[in-house]
């Protein structure tokens, strides 16, 4: 008897161990699942894919020529980029690892040598309170209208104003958010694009400040310092407004006007290249947005060589009209423009192999956003 007691004891004590055990693995999977739920949640991927067709109208078909402007200066079929963005985001810190791939990403990174050349993007950040953000690595400009990923631009080739100025920064920011409206931004870091590293032991200052509405934005921006070795160039200056606006449910308007001073080490006057570029916009349908981009471009003293066409002086412009569609199917864009560059000096070629003071051209995009 006594030993039938004890054996239904420990089959008693057994059930309930194995009872306790079964509920105690189960939680703890729960809350591995739970916490893999979380952090996934924090974790996001995004990117596009890009590829264009570019047709010279009245010049040889070549890859020399082409406005001197980015991303979309090879002749025929050609290759955009592949980028993908990594992000995770979490209550007070986060990151950001921004990769490109092709033509189009190794023009946007142009001064990073090696492994360093497929990074568009990687920094991490700190939301050191509401009102207060610390960015700290390499980050994508924060002057002028447009950007380096398409799915961020209207147009789908880059404006000569772009195309120039910064494109990259590598440094520390802090983000100002001064009330619901208003916000500022301040910035040390290397000289423009040189993103990976800083050959010259020298270093920029940025600013913002910034009005954000219901209805549009408008950002002034600027940046000063030496962006070469000392005694080889001076510091540079740039100013910069960017606006955009809805004026009706379907008509909007953006405007870009930047200027950029380099101080000469010796005797001589600065040089540098200004420009003012309207964006008006027109939607048709829910499918379709036709826009405009009017560019007007000047260099003085020799600001810019190669770019346009200019006298003994240094001194020449540019004006560039481009026309363009945006047809959406789900999370497609075509794009197709048609853009006429005009210069002040004879700096393209026409079929008969003359100089000519004028290039039109057709592209066709194909943006993929995902």
């Amino acid at each position: 008897m006594k030993v039938i007691t004890i054996t239904n004891f420990l089959k008693r004590a057994s059930f309930i161990t194995l009872t306790f055990l079964s509920f105690h693995t189960i939680a703890q999977e729960e809350k591995q699942k739970s916490t893999l739920e979380e952090l996934f949640s924090k974790i996001s991927l995004s990117g596009s894919i890009d590829s264009y067709y570019r047709y010279n109208i009245d010049a040889p078909n070549n890859n020399l020529v082409a406005p001197k402007t980015f991303f979309a200066n090879q002749n025929g079929f050609a290759l955009g980029m592949v980028n993908t963005i990594l992000g995770y985001e979490g209550e007070k810190v986060g990151f950001v690892a921004d990769l490109v791939f092709g033509k189009r990403g190794e023009e946007a990174v142009f001064n990073s040598e090696g492994t360093s050349q497929i990074i568009n993007q990687l920094y991490v950040y700190w939301q050191v309170n509401q009102n207060i953000k610390l960015t700290f690595g390499n980050f994508n400009t924060y002057i002028g209208y447009e950007m380096i990923s398409p799915t961020s631009n209207f147009n789908y080739s880059t404006s000569y104003m772009f195309t120039y100025g910064p494109l990259s920064h590598t440094g520390l920011k802090a983000d100002f958010k001064l009330n619901e409206k208003w916000s500022a931004m301040l910035a040390v870091m290397n000289p423009s694009d040189y993103t990976d590293s800083n050959p010259f032991d020298t270093y920029i200052v940025g600013a913002q400040l910034g009005y954000e509405a219901d209805k549009g934005s408008g950002y002034l921006n600027f940046r000063y310092g030496n962006e070469g070795f000392p005694g080889e160039v001076g510091p540079t200056f740039q100013a910069d407004l960017t606006t955009s606006w809805d004026v009706t449910e379907y008509f909007k308007l953006g405007l870009n006007t930047t200027y950029v001073t380099t101080e000469p080490q010796e005797n001589g006057e600065d040089s540098g290249f200004y420009g003012i570029a309207l964006y008006p916009q027109y939607k048709t349908s829910e499918k379709f947005t036709i826009g405009l981009r009017g560019e007007y471009f000047s260099v003085y003293n020799g600001g810019l060589t190669d770019v346009i066409g200019l006298d003994t002086q240094g001194d020449g412009n540019v004006i560039a009209t481009t026309l363009t569609g945006n047809y959406t199917i789900g999370d497609l864009t075509l794009i197709p423009e048609l853009r006429l560059d005009t210069t002040s000096g004879d700096f393209f070629i026409d079929k008969d192999r003359e100089a000519t003071k004028n290039l039109s051209s057709f592209v066709l995009g194909a943006v993929y956003k995902f």
